[in-house]
């Protein structure tokens, strides 16, 4: 059996006094206003604020706090009382800070002024706004346009998003490689050859009408916790749940609601997972056919039987291509062989299976443990194979659920963030602002990179984001960075990326989501949109940190009016005075999905853009969900040999993405550490050594670098054998910039060629 009760590694289930003892230390280490907590009383409400964490939809019946615990940790890091005033660099140079932890440069607190780069001083220097756009302005006026890269984290608004898309193309290129290029960049390119759609297409209450939810390499404990409570909910109706994934993830565990005060008291939990299987990482398609063959193998056995059908034969056959060549192969492959690939046995993938097959509704859900590997887009062409068996594809209850990670990018590439032509109207932006946009594809994160390393990218703005330490060879990326004639970074707090900084170098602070921004017209409000293509407005109603910060947008306008030559269509200023206009400029570009949209963005719940594959219209090249035959059983770009470990990078409770509020990760067991190597108990005594011993991973990709991570504590932990953990962004110097989805170019983080070298 794959059933099991508890974590053995972690501290209690998601949720409970945990979560909330997690939050008071924040609050306490961060030091936000009293008033931080009527603040988050606003959070993902129906004109309050939207978090700026995960980008979980927010339901219209909305519970009196609809925050979690990472929202919460978000919220108040924003607030934060400490200040990183320009008297900070009087005290300290960038070198220096290059021997901090990321923890300790952003509780330096808000950045307060915009700064230039001084490098006779190695220090950062207060500057006027005007100085900074003007200076921004000239140096991109003499620049080549395509050696310029405009990057963006999900972070800002559809407004500022839209607008900095704008300002790229008016400047010359589409070079807009965004956070997405990183995680569910194989999503928007997989789920889309397949279904025809780059998101997912369930809305919010199909999670009420689900029999079954699949998660694979998705863990709402940490990424989306409020994502458990609509789970509940499904399991006090009765719905299964199964999971596959390499870790014990304590969310998909047990779970007690910190809103019910029954459960709080009594510390009853809600077993969330009915069945849990370890896959290897990688293992996803091998396990993915299993399923797919206990489908098959019980719908020839109710054929020869006379039977009712297992498989959805009607809707196989009206909405869906290459079905015939893959039963063929589901048939044709063998159980031994499948069971060695998943490391599953192929009992639990026939229990699992049959939950599958037992339930009418059944939705699909997914992160970056099935995104981010060499072949990420099979993972994604393997669930959609799942879930079309049983025509689980757009009906009520069930569908494709990927869960995006920041709150707003997945809404930023809606609209126009995207470094390929084809998905953005150039005929609408031309008759809109009478010029001509640039046709030639733009550069992809993993472009850029390679780029920046060879010396062609002379320039990158980057609106948010945190990007050295996001990407992979971070140390190859930290030297070619400086290489830069121009860095323009766009931030609330210092992090790494600020300390290696280009010929000219500014920081330019900005409002967060929380903060009022007064413009000509008064208060601004701005929108995001969630995982489930809902859009919400969001108004901030504390006082900023700073007089001296400017909104996202306002910094976007700024930059563009020093850049580009005056056109009578390009209303910087007027923009900028009310977002209203901006609005209505999406609208006209994208009408079937912002109709109406000033009216519309504070309907409770967001108002939804729409999705074709979510009524079964299918946008593929075929006009049909399209089956995908595996030409291989892993996901990997890489066999197996002895000494090599599959990697895969993960995130503590105590982070999000590449800020890192603390050092308690207490679903595994870790305090204190973030210097660590996870392996099974079986792994560590083949490979000699002893738990708590100091060991380096080196990379095992075999393109002739040398990548190496050292000083990390081996910790026993329940995984597959050859499976190993670490963190992120700390393990990223081990993952080369090449080792990416085949499909999409997402770096393949998931499971990272490495071997163990004791000193």
């Amino acid at each position: 059996m794959a059933d099991y009760v508890t974590n053995p590694d972690g501290d209690g289930p998601a949720g409970g006094w945990g979560s909330l003892k997690s939050i008071a230390r924040i609050y306490g280490e961060s030091g936000p206003p009293p008033s931080v907590i009527e603040t988050l009383a606003r959070q993902n409400k129906p004109g309050g604020f939207m978090c700026v964490s995960c980008a979980w939809p927010k339901p219209k019946n909305y519970h009196p706090f609809e925050f979690c615990e990472n929202g919460a940790k978000a919220t108040m890091w924003d607030l934060t009382n400490a200040r990183c005033t320009p008297d900070f660099w009087n005290e300290h140079t960038a070198t220096e800070l290059k021997g901090w932890k990321d923890h300790d440069l952003e509780m330096t607190g808000r950045l307060t002024h915009p700064m230039r780069f001084d490098h006779g001083n190695d220090r950062y220097v207060e500057v006027t706004w005007d100085e900074a756009f003007d200076r921004i302005g000239m140096t991109l006026r003499r620049l080549k346009r395509d050696k310029v890269v405009f990057y963006s984290s999900g972070h800002a608004g559809l407004e500022a998003s839209y607008l900095y898309a704008l300002l790229a193309r008016a400047y010359g290129n589409n070079n807009l490689p965004q956070s997405s290029n990183m995680c569910h960049e194989t999503t928007s390119v997989g789920l889309n050859k397949v279904i025809g759609s780059p998101v997912g297409t369930i809305v919010w209450e199909d999670l009420e009408k689900a029999d079954a939810f699949f998660f694979f390499g998705q863990n709402p404990g940490s990424n989306s916790p409020r994502f458990l409570h609509p789970l509940q909910d499904a399991k006090k109706r009765g719905a299964k749940i199964v999971t596959f994934n390499p870790v014990i993830e304590q969310g998909l565990v047990s779970f007690v609601n910190p809103q019910n005060p029954f459960e709080m008291l009594t510390g009853h939990e809600t077993k969330i997972s009915d069945q849990y299987c370890q896959v290897k990482a990688g293992g996803d398609v091998a396990a993915m056919l299993g399923l797919c063959k206990v489908v098959v193998e019980a719908d020839d056995a109710a054929v020869a039987k006379g039977a009712s059908r297992i498989l959805d034969v009607d809707f196989i056959a009206e909405h869906t291509t290459g079905f015939e060549a893959f039963i063929n192969c589901v048939r044709e492959t063998a159980w031994a062989d499948i069971e060695r690939e998943s490391g599953l046995s192929k009992a639990d993938l026939r229990e699992a299976g049959e939950i599958y097959i037992a339930a009418e509704r059944v939705i699909g859900v997914y992160g970056m443990g099935l995104t981010q590997h060499a072949q990420g887009a099979l993972n994604i062409g393997m669930l959609v194979n799942l879930l079309l068996l049983r025509g689980n594809i757009g009906r009520e209850g069930a569908g494709c659920c990927p869960v995006r990670g920041h709150s707003n990018v997945q809404g930023q590439r809606t609209v126009g963030i995207a470094e390929k032509t084809k998905l953005i109207p150039m005929e609408k932006l031309k008759a809109l602002f009478d010029f001509d946009p640039p046709t030639e594809d733009g550069t992809h994160i993993v472009d850029a990179v390679k780029g920046l390393m060879a010396g062609t990218i002379s320039a990158t703005i980057s609106l948010g984001g945190n990007l050295l330490r996001a990407v992979p060879d971070q140390e190859e990326m930290e030297t070619a960075w400086a290489r830069q004639d121009l860095t323009v970074m766009v931030s609330t707090k210092l992090n790494r990326s600020h300390l290696f900084p280009g010929r000219e170098a500014w920081i330019l602070p900005c409002l967060t989501r929380t903060e009022m921004d007064v413009q000509a017209t008064g208060n601004q409000s701005v929108t995001t949109e969630d995982s489930f293509s809902h859009i919400s407005g969001s108004i901030g109603k504390r006082p900023p940190a700073s007089k001296h910060l400017k909104s996202e947008l306002a910094i976007v306008a700024g930059i563009a009016r020093a850049t580009l030559d005056p056109r009578p269509t390009l209303r910087w200023d007027e923009w900028t005075a009310d977002y209203g206009l901006v609005r209505d400029l999406i609208e006209a570009t994208y009408p079937d999905d912002f109709k109406d949209y000033n009216a519309r963005m504070f309907e409770p719940g967001g108002f939804y853009r729409g999705n074709d594959a979510h009524e079964r219209v299918w946008n593929t090249e075929q006009k049909k969900a399209v089956f995908t035959t595996p030409n291989q059983l892993n996901a990997l770009s890489f066999n197996d040999a002895p000494g090599r470990y599959r990697l895969m990078t993960m995130r503590s409770n105590d982070q999000f993405n590449t800020t890192i509020y603390g050092y308690s990760d207490r679903f595994r067991g870790i305090e204190g550490t973030r210097d660590i190597v996870l392996m099974c108990k079986e792994d560590i005594d083949a490979a000699g050594l002893s738990e708590g011993q100091r060991i380096a991973l080196v990379s095992d990709f075999g393109d002739g670098r040398h990548r190496e991570l050292g000083g990390l504590e081996v910790r026993a932990h329940k995984l597959p054998r050859g499976t190993i953990g670490g963190y992120y962004p700390e393990c990223n110097v081990l993952n080369a910039i090449d080792h990416h989805d085949e499909l999409s170019k997402t770096p393949a983080a998931k499971a990272i060629p490495v071997r163990i070298v004791t000193r």
